[in-house]
């Protein structure tokens, strides 16, 4: 079956970086478009970042626009977010999501927080 797990979080000062990775099986990793999206407490699931099947395309929110980045390895099956430049509104659980014959599949997060 699909299975994402996310890794990479902890906590961080402001103003620093993290680099989250999310690794994936139980599927043709490299023929799917992979995505990152972000959970605050008491928000709701925000889309961050989304990367084609083969890394050429990716689209992000204006929230996150030249701070993130995605990228990819379909030889290790996993997606990565760089994350530059980190405030606590970046404060959040950080997934990952595939969605594999209209099913979305997510990772169980990984746990990002900024603080001084």
């Amino acid at each position: 079956q699909v299975r994402l797990v996310e890794s990479g979080g902890g906590l961080v000062q402001p103003g620093g970086s993290l680099r989250l990775s999310c690794a994936a099986s139980g599927f043709t990793f490299s023929t799917y478009d992979m995505r990152w999206y972000r959970q605050a407490p008491g928000k709701e699931r925000e889309f961050l970042a989304r990367i084609s099947d083969t890394g050429d395309s990716t689209n992000y929110a204006g929230s996150v626009r030249g701070r993130f980045t995605i990228s990819r390895d379909n030889d290790k099956n996993t997606v990565y977010l760089q994350m530059n430049i980190l405030n606590s509104g970046d404060t959040a659980v950080y997934y990952c999501k595939v969605d594999v014959l209209d099913n979305d599949a997510w990772g169980q997060g990984t746990q990002v927080t900024v603080t001084s």
